[in-house]
Formats: C-alpha cells, structure tokens, sequence
C-alpha cells in the first residue's frame, strides 16, 4: 500500500510542470550575466573563425556524353547480310560501358591515384606533391610514414606497399571530402565533375587531368575492340593487295617474255593461265576484305562515343567561405544552448548533492 501511494505521489500534473518550467525560467533569467558573457564569447569565436578560416575553392567541369546504341547500323545489316557478310563479328557494342559507368570511373582509386601522379599544368612537380605539402600530410603522418621519403616519380607497379598504401588513403580523401560527381538532369547526358580545395591552384589542375583521363581511358575502352577488328582487317587487305600487285607484275613479265607465242603450243600458257587463275582468287579475296573493311570503319564510328566540354574551370574559381554574419550567428546560438544546458545540469547537480546529504 506504502508502495502504491509512493507511486501516485511522483506522478506531475499539470499544474505542477507549468509551476516548473516557470521556475526553471526565473532560474535562467537570474543567470541572464552567465547567459549574455557566454553569448560575447561564442559571437566573438564565431567572427574570429569566419576572419581565419580559409576558403575552399571549387573547379568544376560540365560535359555531354552522348553513345551511339548501333540502331545506325541495322539497314546495313540487312543488307550486308544479304551479301554473306556478318556484322557481329565486326560489332565492338559491349554493355560494360554505360553513360552512368563513366561516373564510377571518376571515383575509382585507378583513376584519382593516376592524376595524382600527373604532372602539374604549371609544371611545379606531381600533384601529389602539391597536396601533401599543401595539407601539411608529411607533419601530420610523421609517426606513422615518412612522406619526404617515398618517391612519387616511379612508376606505380613498382611502388612499395607502404607507399601503395598511401596513395590509397590519399585517393580515399579526395573521393570523400573533395570530389563531386553528377548528374545535373538524370533526363540528360551532361556529367558535372567537380573537385573542391582550399588550394586554389591545386583544384583547377585536378579537375581539368582527371576529366583528361578518366575521359580518355573511357573513349579508348569503348572502341578498343571495334579499334583491334579495324586493323586486323586493314592488315589483312594489305597483305591480300601486296600478293595480287606482285601476280599482276609477274603475269605482265611473263607476257613480256613470249610476246607472240605460238597458238599450236598449249604448254607454253600454262603457266600464264594459271598465274590468272591466281590473280582472280587474289581479286576476290581483296574484294570480300575491302567490303568487310569499310563495313568496320563505320562500325568504328559508330561506336565511337562524343565527349564534348561544355564548361572549363577558370579563375577565379567559385569560392565559399563562411562568411562574418553567419558565423557570428552560429557562435551566439551554440553558446547560448551550451550555456542553458551547463546551467541546468549545475543546477540538477547541486540539487541531487544537497539532497543526497541531508
């Protein structure tokens, strides 16, 4: 029964939480010189961070991508086809790269660790350098790598682990902190590359090497097998003219030979009859090459993606910074709330400490 009455007695009625709250209130207004010092204090930070706090520069790169789906290609195919000529075997259309594919390239460790090892534009060294002496990376990693160490100029595949490792990490920083990779209209092919830094010099030349490649290895990716049946075809009319032009030489030196044989001799134009016979098989095999051939170079540009810049980084570049007002109105508000919840705590504090000694 004790214990059922104890229970009624900690229930709070409504009155009881208005009375609370409105003493909880004249608490805070008798603290109204704490309040307003820890509001100075965190306005003062605030401005002084907005003042320090170096901006960050954006690059950013807008591109249309636009592929060609072989639907070109199917009158051409029916008629080839007709022909005997089979245009699969000449296709390099491979679903492995999509538009959206391109997007995942920017943000594959391949592609960020490749521009990092890339010459600057301005010709001041690797950009991995610049971003290392920039953030400050060799002080900062000092127990755990020596950064001044490593040499960045040899080829990737003979890198150390330790050093494999770093760039790794580096690559990771950049996807997450830095680099944006979008699709402005999911209805459109435009892509928007942008790399964010607080060093100026550093986005732009980014941005504009990492585009160059990751656009390049795309462009060279999406054609490559289209590319190999293209010049496997071409060395193959070439060869097949070479033999036809030194038939058509030795017939015409044969011919030179007996300018007037004698009909009643058969035997003496075997050899040239038979030079023909190969010079025809040469003409046709030549023939059936050359159509196969051009069928290829179309196929070829067909497949050819076109990657057209739309929009260049150039200086200056978007610049966003903090700036003084905002910054003094987050330092009040956070101080403020910081300053209400060390007072109620103190207060709960020392209520549960007095309580707790008597």
């Amino acid at each position: 029964m004790a214990d059922h009455q104890h229970i009624i007695d900690d229930k709070i009625t409504f009155k009881e939480l208005i009375q609370r709250g409105e003493d909880w209130i004249k608490f805070f207004k008798s603290k109204w010189q704490f309040i307003l010092l820890a509001i100075i204090v965190g306005v003062s930070l605030g401005l002084m961070a907005s003042l320090i706090k170096k901006p960050k520069y954006t690059a950013e790169t807008t591109f249309v991508l636009e592929e060609s789906d072989g639907s070109g290609m199917g009158n051409l195919s029916g008629l080839a086809s007709l022909a005997g000529i089979n245009l699969g075997s000449l296709g390099g259309s491979s679903g492995l790269f999509k538009g959206d594919n391109i997007m995942e390239l920017y943000r594959s460790d391949h592609m960020l660790i490749k521009t990092l090892l890339s010459e600057n534009s301005e010709g001041e060294g690797l950009l991995v350098d610049r971003y290392i002496h920039y953030h400050q990376l060799d002080k900062k990693w000092v127990d755990k790598v020596d950064l001044n160490a490593l040499d960045f100029t040899l080829n990737r595949e003979e890198f150390p682990v330790q050093q494999d490792s770093v760039m790794k990490v580096l690559a990771k920083m950049i996807r997450e902190k830095d680099l944006g990779v979008t699709k402005p209209d999911r209805k459109l092919s435009i892509i928007k590359v942008a790399v964010t830094s607080k060093d100026e010099q550093f986005a732009k030349a980014y941005n504009e090497k990492l585009v160059e490649n990751v656009n390049q290895f795309y462009f060279e990716t999406k054609t490559k097998k289209t590319a190999e049946n293209l010049s496997i075809l071409q060395n193959q009319a070439d060869s097949v003219r070479r033999v036809l032009d030194r038939d058509l030489a030795e017939l015409a030196g044969m011919q030179d030979d007996r300018p007037n044989p004698n009909p009643l001799m058969q035997r003496a134009s075997v050899e040239s009859k038979s030079k023909q016979v190969d010079i025809q098989v040469s003409s046709s095999a030549y023939a059936e090459i050359v159509k196969n051939l051009e069928i290829a170079k179309i196929n070829h540009r067909n497949s050819t993606p076109l990657i057209q810049i739309i929009d260049k980084p150039r200086f200056p570049l978007a610049e966003s910074k903090l700036k003084w007002y905002v910054g003094v109105f987050l330092g009040g508000v956070v101080a403020f709330l910081l300053a209400i919840i060390y007072l109620y705590i103190s207060r709960l504090y020392q209520a549960n400490v007095k309580e707790a000694q008597e």
